[in-house]
């Protein structure tokens, strides 16, 4: 996949388990890429063992926070808000993006962690 982010250390915050898929929300991230992220949610289909999708929220200057979904085709900006900064807000947004992506309007998050 390309333009995955290049993780080098980070702490798991929450787990889920959503339909057939493991949802990973990381903070305290250290990239080896050119993006500095405060949070970043992996998603994994049972049987595999790499995130077919990510969500990221970067740190950025003026305190607004660029959100981008990354597939295997490619990348995309969803918003740029400050609000996405708190740990609960990002982790619902992204749920929601899991959700609609995903299609899994018929299956609910459930917390592991």
């Amino acid at each position: 996949m390309n333009n995955k982010p290049d993780i080098k250390r980070a702490i798991p915050q929450r787990r889920y388990k959503y339909g057939e898929f493991e949802v990973v929300l990381l903070g305290d991230i250290e990239s080896g890429d050119e993006r500095e992220y405060r949070y970043i949610i992996a998603v994994v289909r049972e049987g595999e063992s790499a995130p077919g999708m990510y969500i990221t929220c970067e740190r950025a200057a003026a305190d607004v926070c660029p959100v981008r979904l990354i597939m295997r085709d490619g990348v995309q900006l969803l918003a740029e808000d400050a609000r996405l900064k708190d740990l609960d807000v990002f982790c619902d947004t992204g749920l929601d993006v899991v959700s609609q992506v995903l299609n899994l309007s018929d299956e609910e998050p459930y917390r592991l962690q």
